[in-house]
């Protein structure tokens, strides 16, 4: 990832404290004012990092997004495939493919892995990214809670693992997942986790970029209706974010819910993609 992208998610993150304190939208001068930066600086970091105006950009980021995503851009998961929604969902248009690890070796909490990890820029912060031998197994961002606390979260989800560090093993593989490197090949991704968890991150991997879905929808379609709160809680321990789409996962009253990694991160994620959506 460029150091640029670090930067403009800088800036995005200021401008989201100054958006919410507004009442309104607030016009492209005020908000440049406020973030020390020239309109025209301002609006070209806006057009690079998003592809829409600031305007535009703050209808998405507004607290009635979720609700507008749900009322128009609703995924029915159990149909996403026989309809084609998948077809541009994430799990495509990043070029992922995914297998997971058996349920007997989750239950050793990693033994007999090396997972190696390193850090990388990406349009949403910094990023710890972790894998194995066989795909990526880790990824998380450390904007909202910071590099140590970040880094101790994904080594303790597999605490019997042997950790290397090696970002030049994983380099490929993440350029290739978040689209820097054009590619016939294929981002693997490595699912460590117990069986329902599995599950529940398959689910998210149906949801196009640009669309959402609720908790209680997950569970119907992993045939567990009434574990709304267990899919939560899987929802939450996906250790892939971003590319397992956890951040496309609402209330069903439309709220944005939890997010692992903080909510501003998980606010500028659907707004990055809806706004990719209408400027593509």
């Amino acid at each position: 990832m460029e150091q640029s992208d670090r930067y403009h998610y800088h800036v995005i993150r200021r401008a989201l404290d100054e958006i919410d304190a507004a009442e309104g939208i607030l016009s492209l001068d005020e908000l440049a004012a406020r973030m020390e930066m020239s309109s025209a600086h301002f609006q070209r970091v806006f057009s690079r990092w998003v592809g829409v105006s600031p305007k535009r950009y703050q209808q998405y980021l507004a607290l009635d997004h979720a609700k507008t995503l749900l009322s128009n851009n609703f995924t029915t998961l159990a149909t996403a495939d026989a309809v084609g929604l998948s077809g541009s969902g994430r799990l495509h248009d990043m070029f992922l493919k995914w297998e997971a690890m058996s349920p007997g070796d989750f239950a050793k909490g990693g033994a007999g892995l090396t997972i190696y990890w390193g850090w990388f820029e990406s349009p949403f912060g910094p990023a710890i990214v972790m894998g194995t031998d066989r795909g990526i197994c880790g990824l998380g961002f450390a904007e909202e809670m910071g590099a140590e606390a970040a880094m101790e979260d994904l080594l303790g989800r597999w605490p019997n693992a042997d950790f290397v560090e090696d970002i030049g093993r994983l380099r490929f593989w993440v350029e290739t997942a978040f689209g820097v490197t054009k590619t016939n090949d294929k981002a693997p991704l490595f699912m460590i986790g117990a069986p329902f968890q599995l599950k529940v991150w398959e689910a998210l991997l149906s949801i196009p970029s640009g669309h959402v879905t609720t908790y209680s929808e997950i569970a119907e379609t992993i045939g567990s209706p009434r574990a709304v709160r267990a899919v939560g809680t899987a929802v939450g321990r996906n250790p892939v974010s971003w590319l397992i789409p956890c951040h496309r996962a609402l209330r069903k009253s439309g709220g944005l819910g939890g997010y692992h990694w903080g909510l501003p991160v998980k606010r500028a994620m659907l707004a990055w993609e809806s706004a990719r959506e209408d400027a593509g």
